[in-house]
């Protein structure tokens, strides 16, 4: 089996549905892979169902949310791809490291344990949630001006509100407060097996402009990879943390497709 022929599971991160990855399943389906969505624990199955029950996300931890899609990625009768996007993208890197996956594309991800850059954008992006250490039990979810801020830094106000609109939910607030103390915790759920050699390729996209995730951040989880000989290889885009649902996304949806083409003689 290449990696070419496998199934592709798409992960969202915080704050975002399930549904905001249509448009990249869509292409992927046209281009003859076959696509799958799922929900973090907790969540609906739509968008408003999800924000009509926020307290169902409360609480839970990136240990369980990781566990979950590993769950679902062994229902699956090929080893998948695995795309992500934020927190996503760290849970794409954790499975390839446990080699649940083929193959794996980590967008604008959250940090993995071991990065150490901490840029004030990412400071500010994350302050709404960790001033309080009550929200550690609770849900979240920005409002616009949070959101603006950071995801949509990089676009008009008017479609930034209608990102907002169509896609935001409410998610567990404990993520980001674990991966925030993971260079504390040796057995903290952030970590992932950067020195495994035997796994599929990974693809670290980052966003330069990126406020929720900055560049530094992503570089910082490429070079971790530095003592495993699979491949591994990193791109970068003068993009914001929206940019997989905003007006450019298809630019990195197809990039991330040609990068696939590109490893089809990679056994999984």
């Amino acid at each position: 089996m290449t990696v070419l022929s496998a199934p592709v599971v798409f992960i969202h991160g915080l704050w975002l549905h399930s549904t905001s990855w249509r448009n990249w399943a869509e292409l992927f389906m046209a281009a003859g892979y076959e696509t799958f969505t799922p929900e973090w624990p907790g969540a609906a199955a739509t968008v408003e169902a999800t924000r009509a029950h926020p307290e169902a996300q409360a609480g839970k931890g990136l240990g369980e949310i990781i566990n979950h899609h590993g769950e679902f990625l062994r229902t699956l009768d090929t080893k998948p791809i695995v795309i992500g996007h934020s927190f996503g993208g760290l849970i794409a890197q954790s499975l390839l490291g446990q080699d649940l996956a083929a193959a794996a594309i980590a967008i604008d991800p959250a940090q993995i344990r071991g990065v150490l850059p901490l840029p004030v954008a990412q400071l500010k992006s994350t302050f709404p949630v960790l001033r309080n250490p009550l929200n550690l039990t609770k849900s979240f979810v920005p409002n616009r001006n949070e959101f603006k801020y950071g995801f949509g830094n990089e676009l008009s106000r008017q479609e930034s509100n209608e990102l907002y609109d169509m896609w935001t939910i409410p998610s567990p607030a404990r993520p980001l407060f674990e991966t925030a103390a993971a260079n504390f915790a040796p057995h903290s759920p952030a970590r992932v097996d950067v020195k495994n050699s035997a796994r599929g390729p990974l693809l670290i996209i980052s966003g330069r402009q990126d406020h929720t995730v900055p560049d530094a951040v992503s570089r910082a989880a490429f070079k971790r990879y530095r003592h495993s000989s699979a491949v591994t290889e990193f791109k970068q885009f003068d993009r914001g943390h929206s940019l997989t649902i905003d007006h450019g996304w298809r630019e990195i949806a197809q990039t991330s497709l040609d990068w696939l083409r590109s490893q089809h003689a990679v056994s999984a």
